[in-house]
């Protein structure tokens, strides 16, 4: 990812909701960001019930910051730069169309600021980058109790048929 926030260095959108007319952005996380990303990372983690773990903390954010890592992120600031979302994505190979898309892996919103729009800039934002990176789809799933997260996700994509299964290596 380029300084400027995208793989190809397009800037990223400010965005200004239409349901709260509050205004912030959503940018490439900077270096001096880790403290404000690690409190909503590890939120995320406690959303989905994983053991608190520094090392994956610091493991994903020395990925984020890695530009040969396959790991990209952007974050959502308020109008006083305080952090309030974050999205971690990356692009695949979709062998089956011939085409690459992207899988969003996490998608996260400060509790204390939920459904004032955040995850749906955030994610728009990914589709946009994917729009211009010509990925075919952006895809991503969810825990089947997260109930508030589907509600947002029905108006942003198409649930599709597919079960996903998990298999560990060792």
């Amino acid at each position: 990812m380029s300084a400027s926030g995208s793989a190809n260095g397009w800037p990223l959108p400010r965005h200004t909701d239409p349901m709260t007319k509050t205004s912030g952005s959503v940018r490439a996380p900077r270096e001096d960001d880790f403290d404000a990303w690690a409190v909503l990372f590890r939120g995320y983690r406690v959303f989905y019930k994983l053991a608190p773990d520094e090392a994956i903390v610091e493991r994903v954010w020395s990925w984020i910051l890695n530009p040969d890592h396959e790991t990209n992120a952007l974050i959502a600031t308020d109008t006083d730069d305080h952090m309030v979302g974050l999205a971690r994505y990356r692009l695949f190979a979709r062998p089956s169309t011939g085409s690459v898309g992207i899988w969003l892996d996490d998608l996260f919103t400060d509790p204390n600021r939920r459904g004032a729009g955040i995850g749906r800039t955030l994610a728009d934002a990914v589709t946009d980058i994917g729009a211009r990176e010509e990925c075919s789809i952006v895809r991503w799933i969810t825990a089947e109790d997260n109930l508030p997260g589907q509600r947002l996700y029905d108006t942003l994509a198409t649930k599709t048929t597919w079960v996903t299964y998990d298999k560990p290596t060792r």
